[in-house]
């Protein structure tokens, strides 16, 4: 507690619930360090080496990155790679050089192999090739997990890494573009009741699954790996419970009260058929424990979105 600490990615969607959650319990405001791209871009060494040079944080929590929804991670595949590759090396190869104390890298759930048996447990990571729309990304984010096992190897450096299945919550993007399935789905419900339009189309059949995390209790997980983890192991990082796309629009066209007809588009990917993580490993390990459920979490969001929008 106390310690300088650097949050990159501290304005985003993730990033500022994390700071939120830090100055709740023991740390102040001078504490962390939240430099924004405009002061320095992670993705240029000379910016990252005077990043370190001027601020000197003591222990380092990497958020920042280039993602997006299955269809930006489709249109962007390269970008999506150059980017992320290059901040990851570069922010936690600085860090090491740096001194810094402790590094806890955030990854993905996308680094999982495409049919990894359910529940998803970290001892699978390394078997198969990721689900190809956004394999990319996943494969960026594995790279440094292998490269914090490998600093530790070599340095003694004191790297961790969590794999994070999908978030949600108030402050998403709501892009319709590049947004992740949950913000879309509300910003496409809302367009839709305001337009009085008879119908909405998502994409795919509806079939595949996901996990849910709300955004806060990624935060509480991520607080709680700070102070508590220290290994080269990965750790998962969700609440531990399924719910197909299908399901997930019938529960937000029923909080939002839309009474229109829900259309599928087959032609468009489904992504990753199943996604539930065995998240048992964080319970041993850190204490950490999912609070929020998905109905109250959606509440939560849809409220928020309402608030803000025009």
């Amino acid at each position: 507690m106390g310690k300088k600490t650097l949050v990159t990615g501290a304005k985003g969607f993730l990033g500022s619930h994390v700071v939120e959650r830090f100055l709740q319990d023991g740390y102040r405001s001078q504490d962390l360090l939240c430099p924004t791209r405009a002061e320095f871009d992670l993705t240029r060494l000379s910016d990252v080496q005077d990043l370190y040079t001027s601020l000197r944080p003591e222990q380092v929590l990497h958020i920042a990155a280039d993602i997006g929804g299955i269809g930006y991670s489709k249109a962007n595949p390269g970008t999506q790679f150059y980017n992320n590759t290059l901040m990851n090396t570069y922010v936690l190869d600085q860090a090491h050089r740096a001194g810094a104390v402790k590094f806890l890298g955030i990854g993905t759930v996308c680094s999982y192999p495409k049919f990894t048996p359910v529940p998803f447990r970290e001892e699978d990571l390394w078997n198969g090739y990721p689900e190809e729309t956004n394999a990319a990304y996943g494969l960026s984010k594995k790279m440094m997990l292998e490269q914090s096992r490998a600093y530790r190897q070599q340095y003694g450096f004191n790297a961790t890494h969590l794999l994070m299945i999908n978030l949600y919550g108030p402050r998403d993007d709501f892009d319709l573009e590049n947004s992740h399935v949950i913000p879309a789905l509300i910003r496409k419900i809302d367009h839709a009741i305001k337009a009085n339009e008879p119908t909405i189309t998502m994409w795919g059949d509806g079939s595949p699954t996901r996990e849910f995390l709300f955004v806060k209790d990624a935060a509480e997980a991520i607080f709680l790996a700070m102070h508590r983890y220290d290994s080269a192991d990965p750790v998962n990082i969700g609440n531990g419970t399924e719910t197909s796309i299908r399901e997930l629009v019938e529960t937000v066209c029923g909080l939002m009260e839309y009474r229109g007809q829900v259309l599928w588009d087959d032609s468009k990917p489904n992504g990753q058929p199943r996604r539930r993580l065995d998240v048992t490993k964080a319970r041993r390990e850190f204490g950490f424990e999912a609070r929020v459920g998905l109905e109250e979490g959606l509440r939560q969001t849809i409220n928020w979105y309402r608030s803000t929008s025009p």
